[in-house]
């Protein structure tokens, strides 16, 4: 989530929820009067007098918030947290196949949510109830090594570890929930839980680092776009310190930013609940900051991801909104408004407000970009498109497992409102004549996500694309996403009603992925040279794999499928990354 910062909030306006407190100061006066009851004398010396308000503040916030678990249900155990392995990584001899002799000695590493003190919390107190969303927890990277010895035989290893963020390690210290949910839940409540985390911590929100990992120039990252990138020790998987640019960078960080083609800069975007909504930098292949700018949003988009083609940055500004203004109200900090505007920006490489080309196009929620180039006069935006947001959820009050329940049934041709059913789908914007052409590529037989593609394909036109399959009754049943196989997708190849071909990779029964990606293959002549390599958990057995695809013949039965030592939990982005830069 983008950060919202605590000192710039200026609240004057009606909180109405609960309804036992009317406005704001009737709020501050209760939280005021409820900390005055603490029975409790500060020292006379100055010098432990901070050290003191801070236990003070503690001692309030641990009397009058209790921490609740979030309720949790059997199908959605792999959702659920574990614990880290140790300091040396496990070697694995358990391999079905036969890892490709060709294939490039790396690792193979997904980031995602592993909640701290057992999973999700919520939150009850004076000021109502506030909670984390499932898209929270601490970050957790799992990685998988591939190191091929001078005999020819693979030496594979595995190893986990939390990403170790400055509010990780101050939660970890205290060795209990501190941190209060602040994202939905009642505005009192979240407007409290910014003001004591603030106080007690200095930031209002946890630092998660949980969504993805990448690389750029030798050195490998961490990311959620909440804060700043961690910097990760690849091999031993610990975390070396933030990463903020040189100190150029003092924002969110998205956590897709996007390698210029044929460069080695990297671009990226940082997006705030407070003004400036929407920065963008260049980042050079040196990681110094060479160009930002405030492309002066009117609102703070939810924006997920940036595309990048040989000249342009491609910008989304889609009506899924994070608002302060709107949570003091009373209603939800986050929120999809799908009569709300929707437009993609194009703007040169080192643009500034002024030269983005701004197209309107139909609303809908975007998260992920499959890819962006140029065409002649036209930018081409290929992206998984749906028409509500998974993010955050349902307001409190309703019953949150029915709610993403309905929304993934898989009858999609009478009762089903295809709220997160995510299709592959196209923009054309012509920059000489501003037409915006709009079409689905795929149909609706299939839900897809957590797209990838050849990575030197990244701004260029390309043949194929790579995602995630949506297994829609096991996500029903468990009221939460579950993938249950990978999708090929041939875009020079349109079938029937102009859709594109596609091949498909399912898993046994019972068995999803999480963080699969391409991995091309080293010298590869074609585009599909590589395989995809996934996390896979099989649900009867609760049991994980890796699971080695070869791309070219993607339908075939996996080439290698690896053992792992541990539960993976579900989570979201991978990344393959090479072990000789």
């Amino acid at each position: 989530m983008a950060a919202c910062n605590i000192k710039s909030i200026q609240v004057n306006c009606c909180a109405q929820r609960p309804s036992s407190i009317t406005t704001f100061e009737q709020f501050k006066n209760q939280l005021l009067s409820s900390f005055k009851k603490l029975p409790i004398k500060l020292p006379a010396s100055h010098s432990i007098i901070k050290k003191t308000s801070i236990d003070l503040l503690h001692t309030f916030t641990d009397s009058v918030f209790q921490f609740i678990d979030h309720e949790s249900f059997p199908s959605q155990s792999n959702f659920g947290p574990v614990e880290e392995i140790g300091e040396e990584a496990i070697y694995i001899n358990d391999v079905q196949g036969t890892i490709p002799s060709d294939f490039p000695d790396g690792v193979y590493i997904r980031n995602g949510p592993n909640p701290l003190f057992g999973g999700f919390k919520s939150t009850k107190s004076m000021f109502g109830r506030s909670s984390h969303i499932w898209v929270e927890g601490e970050g957790m990277l799992h990685a998988l090594y591939f190191k091929k010895e001078s005999d020819g035989k693979w030496s594979i290893s595995y190893k986990n570890k939390h990403v170790e963020t400055e509010t990780l390690k101050m939660e970890k210290q205290r060795n209990t929930p501190s941190f209060l949910p602040a994202i939905e839940g009642d505005s009192p409540a979240i407007l409290s839980a910014y003001l004591l985390n603030f106080l007690r911590f200095g930031t209002v929100n946890k630092l998660l680092s949980n969504t993805s990992v990448f690389e750029h120039s030798g050195k490998f990252y961490a990311a959620a776009e909440n804060h700043v990138p961690q910097e990760i020790d690849i091999q031993t998987l610990n975390t070396l310190g933030n990463w903020d640019v040189n100190g150029s960078w003092n924002r969110p960080f998205t956590a897709h930013p996007k390698r210029v083609p044929g460069s080695g800069e990297l671009v990226t975007m940082g997006v705030n609940a407070m003004k400036p909504f929407f920065e963008i930098g260049v980042i050079s292949d040196e990681s110094k900051l060479v160009h930002k700018a405030d492309l002066k949003f009117e609102r703070c988009s939810l924006c997920h991801d940036i595309g990048v083609t040989m000249r342009y940055n491609v910008i989304l500004d889609f009506p899924l909104t994070i608002d302060i203004k709107r949570l003091v109200n009373g209603g939800p900090l986050i929120k999809y408004d799908k009569v709300d505007y929707a437009r993609i920006g194009v703007m040169p490489r080192y643009g500034d407000a002024d030269s983005v080309r701004w197209f309107q196009v139909e609303p809908c929620c975007v998260f992920h970009i499959i890819n962006t180039y140029e065409d002649g006069d036209e930018v081409i935006l290929w992206a998984f498109r749906a028409m509500d947001s998974i993010i955050p959820g349902p307001d409190f009050g309703l019953n949150k497992f029915e709610w993403f329940s309905s929304r993934f049934k898989n009858d999609c041709h009478t009762n089903c409102d295809e709220s997160f059913f995510s299709r592959a789908y196209e923009w054309r914007l012509n920059m000489k004549t501003g037409e915006v052409k709009e079409r689905f590529l795929t149909g609706k037989l299939d839900s897809m996500d957590f797209p990838m593609i050849n990575e030197n394909l990244t701004g260029f036109k390309n043949k194929y694309g790579y995602a995630q399959t949506v297994d829609l009754d096991a996500s029903s049943f468990a009221g939460m996403p579950k993938y249950g196989g990978l999708a090929k997708l041939h875009f020079g190849d349109m079938k029937q009603q102009d859709y594109v071909k596609m091949e498909y990779h399912k898993f046994p029964e019972n068995t999803f992925c999480t963080g699969a990606t391409f991995v091309a293959k080293p010298g590869g002549t074609e585009e599909d040279d590589g395989w995809v390599i996934t996390f896979v958990h099989d649900e009867h057995l609760n049991m994980s794999r890796a699971v080695i695809v070869d791309a070219r013949n993607f339908t075939s039965e996996p080439v290698a499928i690896i053992a792992l030592p541990s539960r993976v939990p579900y989570g979201f982005h991978g990344a393959f990354m090479s072990t000789t830069l």
